[in-house]
Protein backbone atom coordinates (compact mmCIF):
# COMPACT_ATOMS: atom_id res chain seq x y z
CA UNK A 1 0.00 0.00 0.00
CA UNK A 2 1.70 3.08 -0.84
CA UNK A 3 1.71 5.85 2.08
CA UNK A 4 3.77 8.37 1.30
CA UNK A 5 6.35 9.55 -1.46
CA UNK A 6 8.35 11.90 0.68
CA UNK A 7 10.69 10.48 3.41
CA UNK A 8 9.79 12.68 7.00
CA UNK A 9 12.85 14.54 5.39
CA UNK A 10 10.55 15.30 2.37
CA UNK A 11 12.55 13.77 0.21
CA UNK A 12 11.47 11.36 -2.34
CA UNK A 13 10.68 7.98 -0.70
CA UNK A 14 12.26 4.88 -3.13
CA UNK A 15 10.69 2.21 -1.04
CA UNK A 16 7.20 3.43 -1.68
CA UNK A 17 7.02 4.00 -5.42
CA UNK A 18 8.63 0.97 -5.96
CA UNK A 19 5.75 -0.82 -4.01
CA UNK A 20 3.83 0.84 -6.05
CA UNK A 21 5.39 -0.27 -9.14
CA UNK A 22 5.72 -3.96 -8.08
CA UNK A 23 2.28 -4.04 -6.87
CA UNK A 24 1.19 -3.00 -10.15
CA UNK A 25 3.56 -5.62 -12.33
CA UNK A 26 2.13 -8.55 -10.04
CA UNK A 27 -1.13 -7.76 -10.36
CA UNK A 28 -0.99 -7.79 -14.40
CA UNK A 29 1.83 -10.42 -15.09
CA UNK A 30 2.89 -12.49 -12.00
CA UNK A 31 -0.09 -15.50 -13.13
CA UNK A 32 1.38 -18.59 -13.37
CA UNK A 33 0.18 -18.93 -17.32
CA UNK A 34 1.47 -15.15 -18.66
CA UNK A 35 3.57 -15.98 -22.34
CA UNK A 36 4.34 -13.02 -24.14
CA UNK A 37 2.20 -11.90 -26.51
CA UNK A 38 2.36 -9.09 -28.79
CA UNK A 39 -1.28 -8.59 -28.83
CA UNK A 40 -1.48 -8.07 -25.03
CA UNK A 41 1.50 -6.03 -24.90
CA UNK A 42 -0.62 -2.51 -25.21
CA UNK A 43 -2.88 -3.94 -22.75
CA UNK A 44 -0.32 -4.81 -19.95
CA UNK A 45 1.37 -1.60 -20.31
CA UNK A 46 -1.49 0.04 -20.04
CA UNK A 47 -2.57 -1.59 -16.88
CA UNK A 48 0.67 -1.45 -15.19
CA UNK A 49 1.20 2.41 -15.85
CA UNK A 50 -2.52 3.33 -14.79
CA UNK A 51 -2.32 0.90 -12.01
CA UNK A 52 1.51 2.73 -10.72
CA UNK A 53 -0.41 6.43 -11.27
CA UNK A 54 -3.83 5.55 -9.67
CA UNK A 55 -1.65 4.25 -6.48
CA UNK A 56 0.70 7.08 -6.19
CA UNK A 57 -2.49 9.70 -7.19
CA UNK A 58 -3.80 8.59 -4.41
CA UNK A 59 -1.25 9.37 -1.90
CA UNK A 60 -2.47 13.26 -2.68
CA UNK A 61 1.35 13.80 -2.23
CA UNK A 62 2.35 17.43 -4.45
CA UNK A 63 4.46 15.29 -7.18
CA UNK A 64 4.12 15.25 -11.17
CA UNK A 65 4.82 11.46 -12.14
CA UNK A 66 6.16 10.39 -15.08
CA UNK A 67 5.26 6.37 -15.94
CA UNK A 68 6.93 4.52 -18.60
CA UNK A 69 6.55 0.84 -19.11
CA UNK A 70 8.44 -1.57 -21.63
CA UNK A 71 7.54 -5.39 -22.07
CA UNK A 72 9.96 -7.08 -24.63
CA UNK A 73 9.90 -10.98 -25.55
CA UNK A 74 12.73 -12.96 -23.63
CA UNK A 75 14.54 -14.35 -27.21
CA UNK A 76 18.10 -13.55 -25.49
CA UNK A 77 18.60 -10.17 -27.20
CA UNK A 78 20.32 -7.60 -25.43
CA UNK A 79 18.20 -4.61 -23.97
CA UNK A 80 19.69 -1.67 -22.57
CA UNK A 81 18.08 1.45 -20.72
CA UNK A 82 19.11 5.04 -19.51
CA UNK A 83 18.05 7.93 -18.31
CA UNK A 84 19.16 11.67 -16.60
CA UNK A 85 17.25 14.09 -15.13
CA UNK A 86 18.12 17.75 -14.75
CA UNK A 87 16.35 18.16 -11.35
CA UNK A 88 15.92 19.02 -7.30
CA UNK A 89 17.77 15.90 -6.24
CA UNK A 90 16.67 16.44 -2.44
CA UNK A 91 12.71 16.28 -3.12
CA UNK A 92 12.63 14.84 -6.75
CA UNK A 93 13.27 11.42 -7.70
CA UNK A 94 12.88 7.88 -9.95
CA UNK A 95 13.07 4.82 -9.82
CA UNK A 96 12.96 1.46 -12.22
CA UNK A 97 11.99 -1.91 -11.80
CA UNK A 98 12.32 -4.89 -13.68
CA UNK A 99 10.65 -7.80 -13.40
CA UNK A 100 10.74 -11.07 -16.03
CA UNK A 101 9.70 -14.72 -16.54
CA UNK A 102 10.59 -17.62 -18.91
CA UNK A 103 8.75 -15.42 -21.96
CA UNK A 104 9.41 -11.61 -21.11
CA UNK A 105 10.98 -8.92 -19.81
CA UNK A 106 9.17 -5.68 -18.18
CA UNK A 107 11.07 -2.79 -17.67
CA UNK A 108 9.11 0.14 -15.49
CA UNK A 109 10.07 3.71 -14.53
CA UNK A 110 8.93 6.30 -12.28
CA UNK A 111 9.73 10.02 -12.64
CA UNK A 112 8.12 12.17 -9.27
CA UNK A 113 8.80 15.87 -9.89
CA UNK A 114 8.48 17.46 -6.32
CA UNK A 115 5.42 20.73 -7.25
Amino acid sequence: DYASSQDETGSFDLANVKGAVEQAVQATLAQKDTSYSAAKVPEWTSKIIDGVLQTLQAGNKPYKYIVTCVIMQRTGAGLHTASTCFWDSTTDGSCTVRWENDTLHCITSVFAVHI
